[in-house]
């Protein structure tokens, strides 16, 4: 895949506080998640990259080419912001229309765009409303169509779920999604939220205290473990006195899934008999996932 952002030593600092210390990573095509607690570096990096400052040492490059100084870079960036920044006596599509003739479209391509962008969003038959009057969620949903408008090669969205019940949340994930595959337009998402990345993102960038503690694919923090699941509906304590009986002492878990480690081989074997043993009904038997919190849980630089 092809390279969109680069750090390199990328540093800023605001005074004697450090927002990013000599950070090294890169983002490439599909949807990444900047991942990291608030206040952790994330937004700093939207910006620097965005050319929006300066930074204080290293680079930030944009496709090749020094973000900071390079007007024609935003050109090829779309940019949704957290805060609610929406005029509010425009409608949609004029504000649209309006973006993306800043980008440089003329005026019949601008007013195509912008319905195009508005139908993406699921807004089209309210574009002609007041900004002013729309919800919380449709203001978000406004906000990620102005960054599609003029067609960037990536978007860098700075939390696009903030404010939104678990329904909208969903409903703008999918959006997410799909604007890589309808438009084949890349997605930085920066986030506090672990959810957000296991459920839109191809990769992940861990940002904690200015530096980068993670990065790789989504897939190698969620995939299967050998911990193994076992989920019945009656008779639980039962099948633990049967699997100890084999050897077998199961993690503590409250009354939830009976949790057996390293269940490989002989293991396995071991839980079918106990099962047997015991008369528990099964309802679920399955690998346990890892999941990207893990990596908050073991601490900066763990592998998860």
């Amino acid at each position: 895949m092809d390279e969109l952002l680069r750090a390199e030593g990328l540093t800023k600092h605001y005074g004697s506080t450090i927002a990013l210390d000599s950070v090294d990573f890169s983002v490439n095509e599909g949807i990444t998640g900047l991942l990291g607690p608030n206040g952790a570096g994330k937004s700093t990096a939207i910006r620097l990259f965005l050319g929006l400052i300066a930074p204080t040492a290293g680079r930030a490059l944009v496709m090749g080419a020094e973000a900071h100084g390079s007007p024609e870079i935003r050109r090829r960036l779309g940019y949704m912001p957290e805060h609610d920044c929406l005029p509010d006596s425009v409608s949609a599509s004029e504000l649209l229309g309006h973006m993306a003739r800043v980008s440089g479209l003329p005026p019949t391509e601008a007013r195509t765009r912008a319905a195009d962008a508005l139908r993406h969003v699921g807004l089209h038959e309210e574009r002609y409303r007041a900004v002013g009057g729309y919800s919380t969620g449709m203001k978000q949903r406004v906000k990620l169509a102005q960054a599609l408008v003029h067609d960037p090669a990536l978007i860098l969205l700075d939390e696009p779920t903030a404010g939104l019940d678990p329904e909208g949340r969903d409903e703008m994930l999918d959006l997410i999604r799909r604007i890589g595959t309808d438009f084949g337009i890349s997605a930085l998402i920066s986030t506090h939220l672990v959810g957000d990345v296991e459920r839109a993102c191809d990769g992940i960038l861990v940002i904690e205290g200015g530096a980068v503690t993670e990065q790789g694919a989504v897939r190698r923090f969620t995939q299967e473990t050998m911990t193994m699941l076992i989920e019945v509906d009656e008779r639980r304590d039962e099948l633990i006195a049967a699997l100890a009986e084999r050897g077998i002492t199961p993690s503590p878990d409250g009354r939830g899934p009976v949790v057996v480690q390293d269940a490989r081989g002989d293991a396995l074997d071991a839980i079918r008999d106990a099962l047997v043993a015991s008369g528990a009904p099964l309802r679920r038997l399955a690998p346990a996932r890892g999941h990207i919190s893990d990596i908050f849980r073991d601490g900066p630089g763990a592998d998860g």
